[in-house]
Parts: C-alpha cells; structure tokens; sequence
C-alpha cells in the first residue's frame, strides 16, 4: 500500500511557501503522493468542510517545479464546475511540466449553493462529469478530431496540444453505485472518502461487479489536531492495508502540526514509504 499526503489547504493565513516546504518535506519523508482539494466559491469559510484555498492546478504546476517524483493530484477536483476543454488543456500541460507525474481526481460535487453561483446545473452533473472525462481522454489520445456527445460538439479540424506522452490517469472519488460506476467505465484509480475499512472492502467489491477490476482501489483517512495519540492512526493505516488499499491518501489536520504529525507517522510505518 502506498501512503499519499492530502497537503492542508484550508486557510490564506498560510503562506504559499508553506505547501512548498511541506510537498518537499513529505518527497522526503517517502510518502508516494501529494493531493489538493477544491471548492471555488463555498457559501461558508474554508476550513475542513470547504478546503482548497489555493487554486489546485495551479499550485500543483507550482509544485511541480519544486519536487521531482512524487504523484501530484486532485482529491479532488469538482468536475462538472470546470470548462471541460480547458481541463484537458490544463491538465495535458500539467502532465508536461510535471514529468507524467499529474493524476486528475474527480467528484461530481455536492454543493449546490457552488453550482448556481457559477452557472451549473446540478442536476446534471453526474452525467457532466462522466461526459467531460470520456471527452478529456479522447483529446489526451487523438489529438483533437471530430467529437460529439450530449455536450459537446467539435468538428475534423478541432487540433489539441499539449497531447500527453499518456493519458493523464484518472482517479475518480465517491462511494455511490453512480461513483463506482463512473471509476468502472472511466477511471484508473478510485477514492472511497469517510468509509472504515470494513465498509471499503464491500464497496470495492461491488466496483469489482460493475467492471472496474482493473481500476487501482484506496481511501483517504485523517489525523487530525484533536490530540489523538499517533498510535492510533497506525492502527487505522494497518487496517486499511489489511483490507487490501492499494493507497491511502491522509490529511494531518491543520497546517500548525501538520509536519510533525506527517513525520511521527512516517517514522512508525516506514514499510509503507519509498526508501
């Protein structure tokens, strides 16, 4: 199992260079992967509710820059609130600037309040996100070309560039029969979000019947600042590998903390980091 940090993004008091010395501290530390969260205009302040402060593409292209083999990804981005062709742009150039090493993450969202403020429908946006991915990854395979769908409509002389050495994964997160579904059809990894381990291994299985048993399965946990003793969540990381996570991906609360409680963990499962 690989461990990932999801980097804290909950506050502007926190200096931009802040992320850095965390990403490159958690590079060094051995953990497999860096992810930022995102919500673009939340109807209450950003905190553990709503994180994604900065802007996640642009800081993980800022990143990029400053780190040299970690995953970089979004856990996750609100698709269906994204210019689709944009998105593919935006993330074949990540996927250039970073060395192949960008993951695109996807929710269809739950807000409904950020929908109407930007102008999306939220009805639609199951059926938004899985039309955008399908799109995504013909223009990240062919190039451009003629495309249509239910939502969008180009011709023969659509041209795309950057087109990435490979498809830019996707990881898909949520842990609805829609979710599964859409990590089945289209996705490279799934994220199952607030579930214990036991409830992971049944909705894996039921990824596994709707055909994504070639999709890479994981979780995302926390450690938050409540004063919980490390001990305990290495005993939850042992759970989720007991229950055959192929990633866990961890948020260590707050930014004051964030690096010692990252380094106290670490330190206790050294197996599950890169050497």
């Amino acid at each position: 199992m690989e461990l990932h940090v999801v980097l804290p993004d909950e506050s502007s008091e926190m200096p931009a260079s802040a992320l850095v010395d965390l990403a490159q501290e958690a590079e060094a530390l051995g953990f497999a992967g860096l992810w930022l969260p995102d919500h673009v205009l939340p109807p209450a302040p950003y905190g553990p509710v709503y994180g994604g402060v900065y802007e996640p593409l642009l800081t993980l292209a800022h990143l990029a820059a400053v780190t040299r083999e970690v995953t970089l990804g979004t856990s996750v981005l609100v698709l269906p609130l994204r210019d689709p062709l944009l998105l593919a742009k935006q993330s074949a150039t990540l996927a250039h600037l970073s060395g192949d090493r960008f993951v695109l993450g996807v929710g269809t969202g739950w807000e409904p309040y950020e929908f109407a403020a930007v102008g999306a429908d939220f009805g639609e946006r199951g059926a938004r996100t899985t039309a955008a991915l399908r799109l995504v990854r013909h223009l990240h395979t062919h190039g451009g070309g003629a495309y249509r769908d239910r939502f969008h409509s180009f011709d023969e002389r659509a041209v795309f560039q950057p087109v990435p050495r490979r498809p830019v994964p996707f990881l898909v997160g949520g842990n609805s029969d829609a979710a599964l579904r859409r990590a089945a059809l289209t996705g490279d990894l799934w994220q199952a979000v607030h579930l214990s381990p036991a409830e992971f291994t049944s909705r894996r299985a039921r990824l596994y019947e709707l055909g994504g048993d070639q999709v890479s399965a994981g979780a995302r946990d926390s450690w938050t600042d409540d004063g919980s003793p490390v001990d305990e969540l290495v005993r939850r990381v042992g759970a989720w590998e007991g229950a055959g996570a192929e990633h866990l991906a961890l948020h260590f609360g707050t930014f004051e903390g964030f690096s010692l409680r990252m380094r106290s963990l670490a330190a206790r499962t050294p197996h599950l980091l890169k050497p």
